[in-house]
Parts: C-alpha cells; structure tokens; sequence
C-alpha cells in the first residue's frame, strides 16, 4: 500500500508539469486512488477531515491579510512612498534602487501580495530608472526580488499557510522570519553599494535640481503621510502579535480596518474601490482554499496508504542525518520552484516531509522559516517566476526577457545565501521567538 502512496505522489506531480489545475489534481486524483486502495471507513472520514481543515481558525487570516494588501495597494502608498524614497536616497549612486528595496520591505510588511507590489514598482521605478541611466539587468533584478520580500517578511501569507501545515504557532514563524527578512534586505542594499561603487555607470545618482524642486514642495509633509501612516499599520498588526495581545487572525482584522481607513485618508475610498478589493480578495482566498481542500484530501489519503510511514522509515534506515536530510529536501524544493507555484509546494511537498522532520526532532518553527526562504526564490527563478511575468507585463518594449533572467541572478545568490546562513546558525532564526517567550 506504500508504494501506491509513492505513485500517487509521483502521478500528481508529472499532471501538474502537464498543466492540469492544482487543486482538482490533488483532490481528484486522491479520491480515485481512496475508492480504488481504501476500506470504507476511511473513506468515509475524508469529509470530516476536510472540514476540520477548512474550519481552522488561523486560517482566517488568509483573506483578511489578501484583503489588507490589495487595499493598500488601491491606496496609493507604493506611489508615495516609492517617490518620497526616490528623492532621500537619489542623491546617492545607487540611490534608487536602495529606495525600491526599502520600499517593497515597507510594502512587505504591510501588504504582503507579491504581483501588487512588483506591479505597482515596476510601473513607477522602472522607467524612472532606466531614464537615469541604470542598467536593465539591474533595474529589473531590484524590482523583482525586492516584490518578493512579502513572503518572508511578516505579515506573510506563505507563513500562515506553513503554520497551518506544520501545525507551529503563526506568531512564532512572523516572530522567527522577521531578523531572516530583515538580513536578505541589508544584504541586497549592500549588493547595490557595492556594485554602484565599482560600476558607478551602471547606477547613476539623480539630477540635483530634481532634488531641489522635491525639497522645495515641502518635505516634512510628504514624510509623514508616506512613512509615519504605514509604519503605524505595521506597528499595529507585528507589535500587537508580538506583544501577545493579538492572535495573528485578529491581528489580520486589524490590519484590514487599518488599510481601510489608510485608504480613506488618501482619499481614495469609494464603493468602487471596496467592491474591486473584495472581488479581487475573493478570487485569490477561493484560489488558496480550493487548492487546500485538494491538498487536504491528498494527504490523507497519503498517510493512510502509509506513505509518511513508509518515507520516515526510508530516511531513518538510510541513515541520513538530519542535516543531510533537510539539505536534500532544501535542493528539491529550489529546484521544484523552478516548476510549480509556492502554494503548490507547501501543499503537496510540506506535508509529505514535515513527519520526517519532527522524527528527526528538528525544530519545525526553523523548518517552516527555511522553506519559506527557499520558496521565495520559486518567484524569481525561471521558466515559471512569477514576479518575472508580472514585470514583464508592464515593462518598456526595449526591456527583453534576457534582460530580467539575467537580473534576478545575483538577488537569487543572495537569497540562496542567506538560505545556508539559516541552516548553519538555527539560533538566527530563533533568538526572536525565544527572547518574546521569556
């Protein structure tokens, strides 16, 4: 019965490379391997269990934090905070590209939604960028990794979904990613320098009399609205979760009413603004929950056939140790990314090894940042990146697509970098939690 576990797990990857739709694939194809391979009773128990999934409180989160960054995003924040950024750090080689990293570190952690962040930076940086002269490799290579600082940095919904599979604290894994986000930024504004110092072509500064004119207008004002506002949200939604006051799924209340009345000091909440938020963040929870349901089925129909008996006992006979064991795992899961979607791997992948993981006795809040990290390298790296489409998408004729494979390679280095720190040194991931606990 193990084996037929194995085919079941190989049989729905190679349909997902074919194309066919994630979530009907996982369910469909479980549901046919359990009335073919399972007794009865298990059978039966497939519905309750869904729905015990389904009904998980953590998971209210989700649409509450997609409700919370596409209302930011219908706010105008990115804008303003992209050119208040522009014109602090412009002065500077390499000026603009740090602003975008510290922007969509912002817009990380206050939004979290990958395509709204690197569509909307894309849009107003890369032509400004390109106009100074910068390099399309550079230009689209900072934009793209830099949108995808959301998935580590918290609010993340990569982190609630892994919480929910790990069966780990939500505010444990925001607490635990937050120095590892916070060090891939420092480390692609180092990059910036440092490239902008020996290519000094590559990253022009800014005309001074653009900075003039900027300063002229009244600086004090345009900082406070583009800083002190989102920075109050994020303070709102990560202080409250790790003060202990707020679960993350209220935090996630929080933050929705937050964006809500951000949006309203901008001026730009109408009902035509709500009703397109609440379409757009119904699209995406149905996307996320329908491939859950899916996800759902398959792993129980996986563990009943004994495939996460028949893996723990193929690992522990091997006699990988534990850190060879996550090492492999890390290179499937990078090189799967190359494939299918992050919320593919979380579903199908995650569930699979993560009894492998507590066996070994390894720290699951550890795991879950390490997977999130590596994930989020799935949106840069081709043919399937996702944030290399959306910047394709609203990029100039004259940017090409060798220009943004090229790019994303050093931000990749980076994350892939920063990836091996965390396997080596646990307590970087784990200081923060520990040290909120006390």
């Amino acid at each position: 019965m193990a084996w037929i576990a194995i085919i079941l797990f190989v049989s729905i990857f190679v349909l997902i490379l074919y194309g066919y739709p994630v979530a009907f694939t996982l369910g469909g194809l479980a549901v046919l391997y359990a009335l073919c391979f399972l007794d009865p009773v298990s059978f039966n128990a497939l519905p309750s269990r869904v729905m015990g999934v389904m009904s998980n409180y953590v998971l209210i989160a989700v649409p509450l934090f997609i409700f919370m960054g596409i209302m930011l995003e219908k706010s105008g924040l990115a804008e303003n905070l992209l050119e208040t950024m522009a014109m602090m750090f412009g002065r500077f080689p390499g000026g603009l590209a740090i602003s975008v990293v510290i922007v969509g570190a912002m817009l990380a952690a206050s939004t979290g939604i990958v395509g709204a962040t690197v569509i909307t930076m894309g849009l107003i940086s890369l032509p400004t960028m390109l106009k100074r002269g910068y390099t399309p490799e550079l230009a689209t290579g900072v934009i793209a990794s830099s949108g995808t600082l959301g998935q580590i940095i918290p609010p993340s919904i990569v982190l609630v979904l892994l919480g929910s599979v790990l069966n780990v604290s939500v505010g444990d894994l925001f607490a635990a990613a937050l120095l590892p986000g916070l060090f891939l930024v420092m480390g692609y504004v180092l990059f910036i320098i440092m490239r902008a110092l020996w290519w000094p072509e590559h990253a022009p500064p800014m005309p001074r009399e653009e900075l003039d004119a900027f300063r002229q207008k009244g600086i004090g004002k345009t900082l406070f609205i583009a800083f002190l506002l989102p920075f109050l949200l994020i303070t709102a939604v990560l202080g409250s979760i790790f003060a202990g006051i707020a679960s993350p799924t209220e935090a996630a209340a929080v933050g929705a009413m937050g964006a809500i009345i951000l949006t309203l000091i901008q001026g730009r909440l109408d009902k035509a603004t709500l009703a397109a938020v609440c379409r757009e963040t119904t699209f995406l929870t149905s996307m996320v929950f329908l491939i859950l349901v899916g996800a759902t089925t398959f792993s129980m129909v996986f563990r009943e056939m004994g495939g996460d008996r028949f893996l723990v006992d193929a690992v522990l006979n091997a006699n990988l140790s534990p850190y060879v064991f996550l090492i492999l795992v890390m290179v499937v899961v990078f090189i799967a990314g190359f494939f299918i979607d992050f919320i593919e791997i979380v579903f199908i992948i995650v569930p699979v090894v993560a009894p492998i993981f507590e066996q070994l006795g390894m720290n699951l809040i550890w795991i879950g940042v390490l997977f999130a990290l590596n994930l989020q390298t799935s949106f840069l790296t081709p043919p399937f990146g996702f944030s290399l489409f959306y910047l394709k998408g609203v990029a100039p004729p004259q940017v090409t697509t060798l220009h943004l494979y090229r790019g994303i390679v050093p931000f990749v280095l980076l994350q892939a970098l920063l990836l091996g720190v965390a396997v080596s040194f646990p307590k970087l991931v784990l200081w923060l939690p520990g040290w909120l606990a006390r």
